[in-house]
């Protein structure tokens, strides 16, 4: 298996109107896996989900603080963290 130099943290909308972040070095093959119901029991009955948000970092460390810190958050923070990372992608 071949090493990724590109780790991602990632926000996915399910099905319920609830987000799961989580980290990976291929966005795609993880969401299909999510639809799929591979590796992760949160999402296995809210599927379909889609992804909203990635955010791509050097090392695996920045990825995942920025993951666990995305999931410190209340939804209303959630929200506004998301909404604001859209903003500045149109900028």
């Amino acid at each position: 298996m071949a090493k990724s130099d590109t780790h991602y943290f990632y926000v996915l909308a399910c099905k319920d109107g609830s987000y799961y972040g989580g980290y990976t070095t291929d966005v795609a093959r993880r969401e299909a896996e999510h639809n799929a119901g591979i590796r992760c029991k949160y999402t296995r009955n809210r599927r379909p989900v889609r992804v909203i948000h990635s955010e791509c970092f050097e090392t695996r460390s920045e990825a995942t603080k920025a993951e666990a810190a995305f999931k410190k958050l209340v939804r209303k923070d959630k929200d506004h963290y998301l909404r604001e990372k859209k903003e500045g992608d149109t900028l």
